[in-house]
């Protein structure tokens, strides 16, 4: 659990980085309510520092135009968290530049104290990651503009082939961006279909900002959204399997963003696309309900497999 010093400190360094924030967005971030925020920043104006607020429910803070603040020092939390998270960044492969994430950490370290540059070093040489490279790659050039786009309800245009090599261009209003078992997805309103539309950004050949802009539908859930287009993507494998047990049961096993589940008279139907069915088997195989594949053939296959190579380690 965070220290109230420790929020002050994050409120601060939330408004040096932000020219404005809202106090329910500012109360998300620190996971306190709006009245904690508002008490904190009674607190920062006590102190001398030159903050101004707009009145509302959805009020603003921002400091005094022109005001800086002295660089903060990390703390220990901080100095392992921001380490970690680069590791991780790099180690996945994610559409940043590799030298810009060794930069990154090579200026970090140089403000550390000793203390801190000491442990964030044994972060560094102590942790291996064991982690599948992703399946495609992204263009770094794509998601920075993306994001931008996203935040800004700005529409962009892009020329995207499809998993069967047609070529398109189209104007597109970005709602999001989801990154799910390796892939990464964007998700909003395509004006060539005029509709909803699930483009996956590996496939995107050409990504320009565009001039107009779009209001995002308010309630729009971008990863759900992103999650049902992936269940039934053109080019991958069907699955449908029968799950015999109740749907919460289900549910402890098998995570949202995983597949659908839909309960039946017999217990419990999981469906999904796939592009390998090979690690689809290995977790119905760790199920500890009895399982029934509906489609593909081949997922009965690959299970008919993974079962001779067990009899054959087991020296059955």
């Amino acid at each position: 659990m965070y220290s109230p010093t420790t929020r002050l400190l994050t409120i601060l360094e939330l408004l040096q980085s932000y020219k404005q924030m809202s106090g329910p967005e500012m109360a998300r971030r620190l996971e306190v309510d709006a009245r904690t925020v508002r008490r904190y920043i009674a607190m920062l104006q006590d102190m001398g520092i030159p903050i101004e607020a707009e009145r509302g429910p959805y009020g603003r803070y921002q400091l005094h135009p022109g005001y800086k603040l002295p660089p903060l020092m990390f703390n220990d939390a901080e100095a392992i968290a921001l380490t970690l998270g680069l590791l991780a960044i790099r180690e996945y492969q994610f559409p940043i530049d590799v030298a810009a994430v060794e930069g990154a950490l090579v200026k970090t370290e140089r403000v550390m104290p000793e203390k801190l540059l000491v442990q964030a070093r044994a972060l560094q040489e102590a942790i291996t990651f064991n982690i599948l490279p992703p399946p495609a790659q992204v263009h770094n050039d794509f998601v920075a503009p993306l994001s931008l786009a996203v935040q800004q309800c700005r529409q962009v245009h892009l020329r995207y082939q499809s998993w069967q090599g047609e070529a398109t261009e189209r104007d597109f209003d970005p709602y999001g961006i989801v990154f799910n078992e390796g892939y990464w997805y964007t998700a909003g309103y395509c004006h060539l279909r005029r509709d909803l539309r699930t483009f996956r950004l590996d496939r995107v050949t050409a990504l320009e900002p565009g001039e107009n802009s779009f209001q995002r539908p308010p309630d729009f859930d971008v990863l759900g959204y992103v999650l049902d287009s992936v269940v039934n993507i053109p080019g991958t494998s069907q699955v449908e399997v029968l799950l015999e047990t109740t749907l919460e049961s289900a549910r402890q096993s098998i995570s949202p963003g995983f597949g659908k589940l839909e309960p039946t008279e017999n217990g419990v139907i999981f469906r999904r696309s796939a592009y390998q069915l090979k690690w689809i088997a290995l977790v119905l195989i760790s199920l500890d309900f009895p399982v029934r594949v509906i489609q593909p053939v081949e997922l009965r296959e690959m299970l008919r497999k993974l079962g001779g190579r067990a009899l054959e380690i087991a020296g059955a």
